[in-house]
């Protein structure tokens, strides 16, 4: 709400899939590669080609609409969106109008520490146009057809959004459920998620919207956000001063943090929308919805409400899990091995993703299995080792020969030894007797220097206590020397 104006928002979600060739062609897609280096006679519309569906493409969309509890449509054809631009080398882009793959789903996604449900009124299948370059001749438009073809799904939601707050943790679902389902890589910075946003207001005591303005490319969670945030203010301002907002299309500056109007908002019939000629009409098999269905990984929703509610998880390590599925399955894994969820995340979170940040690798590339993770958490909790000392010295062994096993390494390490009580205490009194001047200064106010005390004892302990015990120690014979 911004004051007694509600905002309206429903969002156009452009999601770039990961295919080995294009919608309609053979040749593949690779971001950043050489301008028109990945081009066929079919994308550029040579006379005489005809194009053909990628049947991955098809499996993807249907994928992602059982994922939205859609209606999934068994049989469509696909459509010519006609319109001119100097980057579409038809003059016409092949897409879905009448017939899109599925209808009337939606999408739980999270906003704060509550779920909402979004309805998705459609997802059709469609491809994507080429790219013109502006900033590299100081007079000309530069043309790449890379692009050109690369298969998108078109994502529209209901305009059931009201902040922009929601508008950005929608988008960041949307991108978590395309990643989960292994459909699209998501990243916005390499324009494989793209939006367009609509958005108007409801007037104060009233219930219908005013005119929709629709604010088109942008290509950033953050600017989403901004971009909406001050088209509500904009178009507040305007009703508030006794005018109308104009039903058009704006373009938004992110350096300016505006928006600014590109066109005035075409209607459907200036696209000259009929059925694409020379491909006949997709059926859908049953076949290939069953096995679908039996591949479908389970969604964040689900897994949000598995780890919080069954597993008694914080809010912050589910997150964590859902972001990348492929370390939720790591999880789930080594949960078979030792059924201690809390243990085990103390491992992700920590020395792992470490280690997958410090190497830039993701979880499928690291070398521990699930298995040996599970036996460290294990072998932490016992005690046998301490956890400082495991992911300090026994994780990192375990990484120069992930096939060496865990409790054979700790007797080769002598790891196993654990220090007593009263050896802790003589080695953490004479660590204080060699710092007499730190001792003083500690008592005068420089409480920093307990991790001094704390780390030369543990080095003389060789890291066979537990740092609590040694720091329960320093502290009660600190307080003796007052």
């Amino acid at each position: 709400m911004v004051g007694d104006w509600k905002p309206v928002i429903g969002l156009e979600i452009h999601i770039q899939l990961k295919t080995r060739s294009k919608n309609f062609s053979p040749e593949g897609y690779e971001y950043g590669a050489e301008p028109n280096t990945l081009t066929h006679p079919v994308s550029l519309a040579y006379p005489g080609t005809l194009p053909v569906v990628n049947k991955k493409v098809v499996e993807y969309a249907t994928l992602l609409a059982l994922a939205l509890n859609a209606e999934i449509r068994k049989t469509f054809h696909f459509s010519r969106k006609n319109y001119f631009y100097p980057d579409l080398p038809k003059g016409y882009q092949i897409t879905q109008y009448d017939t899109p793959i599925c209808e009337n789903g939606y999408l739980h996604f999270k906003i704060g520490k509550t779920w909402k449900k979004v309805r998705i009124l459609r997802v059709q299948i469609e491809e994507d146009t080429g790219k013109s370059i502006h900033d590299i001749d100081p007079f000309y438009t530069l043309l790449d057809f890379n692009r050109a073809g690369v298969p998108l799904l078109e994502l529209v939601t209901a305009p059931d959004i009201n902040s922009p707050e929601e508008a950005q943790a929608f988008l960041v679902a949307v991108r978590q459920l395309v990643r989960h389902l292994g459909i699209s890589d998501g990243n916005m910075e390499e324009g494989s998620l793209r939006c367009d946003a609509n958005i108007s207001l409801i007037p104060p005591g009233e219930d219908k919207p005013g005119n929709r303005v629709e604010v088109k490319n942008l290509n950033s969670f953050r600017f989403l956000r901004k971009a909406l945030e001050y088209e509500i203010e904009r178009q507040r301002q305007i009703y508030e001063s006794g005018g109308t907002v104009e039903r058009e299309t704006r373009g938004f500056d992110a350096v300016k943090g505006v928006t600014f109007p590109m066109r005035t908002k075409e209607e459907l019939h200036d696209y000259r929308y009929f059925p694409e000629p020379d491909m006949p009409p997709y059926e859908l098999s049953q076949e290939l919805l069953e096995g679908l269905k039996h591949k479908m990984p389970p969604l964040p929703f689900q897994l949000w409400k598995r780890y919080t509610e069954e597993l008694n998880l914080s809010e912050k390590e589910a997150e964590f899990l859902i972001e990348d599925l492929d370390i939720s399955r790591f999880f789930e894994e080594a949960l078979k091995s030792y059924n201690s969820p809390k243990s085990i995340l103390k491992w992700l979170m920590g020395p792992v993703r470490a280690s997958l940040n410090q190497n830039s690798i993701s979880i499928e590339q690291f070398p521990l299995s699930p298995q040996i993770i599970a036996k460290l958490a294990q072998i932490a909790d016992k005690e046998i080792v301490h956890f400082t000392v495991a992911s300090q010295k026994l994780f990192r062994e375990l990484l120069k020969d992930p096939s060496k096993d865990p409790e054979k390494l700790i007797k080769e390490l002598s790891l196993d030894q654990k220090a007593d009580d009263s050896s802790i205490e003589d080695v953490v009194r004479s660590v204080l007797q060699a710092f007499p001047e730190k001792i003083e200064q500690y008592h005068k106010g420089k409480t920093g220097l307990l991790g001094l005390f704390i780390g030369e004892s543990m080095k003389k302990l060789k890291g066979k206590a537990d740092p609590r015990k040694v720091k329960e120690t320093v502290l009660k014979l600190l307080n003796k020397e007052q």
